[in-house]
């Protein structure tokens, strides 16, 4: 019997670091792996307490909600020392700093967990909140929005640039409230609300990064409407005019007929309808060209906040790979071999890449071999998805479709594409033909190294006069050479349509 005290399928040198985020519709924890560039998470609970509930009307969070609040307060604290949290943080935002009763609710709060709680500012609630866009994303250019239940925290952003931010008290709890229930009346108080950013109109013709429970819950009924094919929330993408229909249809409170709306909690339902107002009115008010939600906020952005400049630098989609290499591939160092590998291949047949699509095929290579444990018949389907719905930032849907695709070419093969899944459907066509090559490479160079190390960057490749790309193999490797190989580079042959051969370099 294999004994070991700590679980391999965890990074070592890692010491867990968790957030508690005491939001005016729901508390949270979150503990994750470590302080790093894309961290992973260990656990994440919710509490829906409503302490925003109340506060327009009475100027106190509610005692119920409190006393719901500090009793999954107590939980959160026991399992955080289960988890041997070295570093937690714990954040308060629109109702704890709104309410009259919120200073004595810290106190108690402060008492549970052991430890300060930082009560955030609206100023310092946006700046968070931009910070969670800038660890996630990439060219940034727009206008962030986090919609809570209290407030909705709106900045200006460019690259690396926090501009303007301004907190209006549109939350969704906040909304209904104002309302009274009313719906019409939420529509007025919120376009009203929304004309105090006079930097909106800057944003024109630029995106919107949503953040938020209650638009991620918008976003998945989207993609339910539509059939969509990789049901992942971050960085999906609407086209801010061609959704207005279907935003419209929930700011009705159209919703309990809405495909997916099941999977909806009973709770969130009722709120759905106001975070569609406010999105409406925010589209009306910047007209954006899209909508992109995220994942990453306030929790995220205080973590972020806390990196080195170095680190912050890191791109978060290579990092994530990296770390899933070592976790689960035979050979970390044979994915980085195999990334620089098909990186000069590509450049031997004259594939022209992006900047984006050589961090995709990079973070491809990183992942190519994370199925081995699998089946030989289901290595495929498990590495799409494992790889499509795996906790990345920093890339797009197309990116995911890439990263997964290549990696089930490499398993099942690229004789009858037709059997590709259905997230072909959101792929361009040049991004179809790269995942196709990347495959085939893939295909070639693991009958050479069986996933092994200190092999791949000697088998080079060489143009004869004629045309013909020759994949030379060094004479230290010549039993290598073979049937199998021979008939994996006839395949790669026919899909980058060049004339190979394979020859040992006797020199």
């Amino acid at each position: 019997m294999i004994e070991t005290e700590d679980a391999q399928g965890r990074l070592r040198n890692r010491e867990p670091t968790a957030v508690v985020d005491i939001g005016s519709n729901s508390v949270r924890l979150v503990i994750y792996e470590g302080l790093v560039r894309a961290p992973s998470i260990l656990f994440n609970e919710k509490v829906q307490c409503g302490l925003g509930r109340g506060i327009a009307e009475t100027g106190n969070m509610d005692e119920d909600a409190v006393a719901s609040a500090l009793a999954a307060l107590r939980r959160f604290r026991a399992l955080a020392d289960q988890a041997r949290v070295e570093q937690l943080a714990v954040l308060a935002t629109a109702a704890a700093r709104e309410a009259g009763n919120g200073p004595a609710f810290i106190a108690e709060a402060e008492r549970i967990l052991g430890q300060n709680v930082t009560v955030l500012s609206g100023r310092e609630e946006a700046l968070y909140s931009a910070y969670g866009i800038q660890s996630a994303f990439r060219d940034i250019d727009g206008v962030m929005g986090d919609l809570g239940g209290g407030s909705l925290e709106v900045v200006q952003m460019r690259g690396d640039h926090i501009g303007e931010g301004l907190t209006l008290p549109i939350g969704v709890i906040r909304l209904s409230e104002r309302a009274e229930g009313d719906l019409a009346r939420a529509v007025k108080i919120a376009r009203e609300e929304l004309k105090r950013p006079a930097f909106l109109k800057e944003g024109m013709g630029k995106t919107f990064y949503a953040i938020g429970g209650t638009w991620r819950n918008l976003a998945k009924l989207h993609q339910a409407s539509l059939d969509y094919p990789l049901r992942v929330t971050h960085h999906y993408e609407m086209d801010a005019q061609k959704a207005l229909g279907f935003l419209r249809r929930v700011g009705k409170n159209h919703v309990e007929k809405l495909k997916g709306i099941e999977d909806v909690s009973r709770s969130r339902r009722a709120l759905l309808p106001y975070g569609a107002i406010a999105l409406v009115e925010l589209i009306r008010a910047m007209k954006p060209e899209r909508i992109v939600f995220s994942s990453a906020g306030v929790r995220e952005g205080y973590l972020y906040g806390l990196l080195d400049d170095e680190t912050k630098k890191a791109d978060a989609l290579i990092e994530a790979a990296e770390e899933l290499s070592i976790l689960r591939s035979r050979s970390p160092q044979h994915a980085r071999e195999l990334a620089a590998w098909t990186g000069k291949s590509f450049a031997a047949f004259g594939i022209d890449e992006t900047e984006d699509e050589c961090r995709y095929r990079e973070a491809a290579c990183r992942l190519a071999d994370i199925s081995w444990r699998a089946h030989p018949d289901y290595r495929g389907d498990q590495a799409l998805n494992v790889i499509a719905y795996g906790g990345f930032t920093q890339i797009d849907h197309p990116g995911r479709a890439y990263i997964a695709l290549a990696n089930y070419f490499r398993h099942d093969g690229l004789k009858n594409p037709t059997l590709a899944p259905e997230i072909r459907k959101i792929t361009s066509d040049r991004i179809w033909d790269r995942t196709r090559y990347l495959g085939a490479f893939f295909r070639v160079a693991y009958l050479f190294t069986a996933a092994m190390p200190g092999v791949i960057g000697d088998i080079v490749w060489r143009e004869r006069d004629d045309g013909t790309m020759q994949l030379v193999l060094p004479e230290r490797l010549a039993e290598l050479h073979g049937s199998r190989p021979l008939g994996r580079i006839n395949q790669l042959s026919k899909i980058v349509e060049r004339d190979i051969e394979l020859v040992v370099d006797a020199a």
